[in-house]
């Protein structure tokens, strides 16, 4: 969804990285800004990926952009890297992602039990939503899926070729707000903000999420959470911030999640 242009840390969005309404999808950018860190994750030796907190500043547009890696700390057991997103030839910046990274270790814990249900989200019902404006948008990137309290999701397309592990996530969570609304269809709802914990990569191709999400309409103002899982059980949580407005003028109802960003 988005191609690394021959300048370093500059990108070019396809049409399957598009928002329901105006700008990229606030997933997509998060997604594309968590990858650039955990590929220089390796290299860098700050471990694995393990948090992800997003904030969209603006929308960002179809067009040309650049990133901007800064590290807070490296070193020892944790490091901390932000990673911000500018238009080309522009000083206000779209979105910027911090990153926490661990060094793994194995610790013993007598007594301690995981858990693991294994589901297979094929057998439940397919779902299509459709962006307002028509075109091709970042839900026909992914598979989506519902069964019983979990929504399933399943990439089609890569945010960006070796995407690791966290930034694989961010897409399908972006949606969690959406999955749960009080009631669908019937005001624009965009995240500012995206946080993802992980306490284990995903097994596969399939992200579960199973959301709640909680109004406040004398405020505009709402909130979404969710557990994140994989075929084998949980693996992490999500949450955001949101904003209710009135939808834009003539526009129809968005898809599950109208997290524009």
């Amino acid at each position: 969804m988005f191609e690394p242009t021959a300048t370093p840390h500059h990108w070019k969005p396809a049409a399957l990285a598009a928002g329901p309404f105006a700008g990229l999808q606030g997933g997509a950018v998060a997604s594309l800004l968590t990858a650039e860190v955990e590929a220089m994750a390796g290299p860098r030796n700050w471990g694995t990926a393990i948090s992800a907190s997003a904030w969209f500043l603006r929308p960002t547009p179809m067009a040309e952009l650049r990133t901007q890696v800064a590290v807070v700390t490296e070193g020892g057991r944790v490091s901390v890297v932000d990673n911000t997103l500018w238009p080309v030839g522009e000083e206000q910046p779209c979105a910027t992602v911090r990153v926490t990274l661990s060094r793994e270790r194995a610790v013993e814990i007598p007594g301690f039990r995981g858990s693991a249900a294994e589901v297979d989200p094929m057998r439940f019902p397919l779902r299509s939503p459709h962006a307002v404006h028509g075109r091709s948008w970042f839900m026909d990137a992914m598979e989506a899926r519902a069964g019983g309290d979990v929504a399933w999701f399943r990439m089609h397309h890569s945010v960006v070729a070796d995407a690791g592990p966290l930034a694989r996530v961010l897409g399908p969570a972006d949606w969690t707000h959406g999955i749960a609304r009080p009631v669908q269809n019937v005001v624009a709802d965009p995240n500012p903000n995206l946080a993802v914990q992980l306490f284990r990569p995903p097994r596969g191709a399939w992200i579960g999420i199973r959301a709640e999400a909680r109004w406040r309409p004398e405020a505009g103002l709402g909130v979404g959470s969710g557990v994140l899982l994989d075929v084998d059980g949980e693996i992490g949580r999500v949450s955001m911030s949101v904003i209710l407005m009135p939808f834009p003028r003539s526009a129809p109802a968005a898809g599950p999640g109208s997290a524009a960003g």
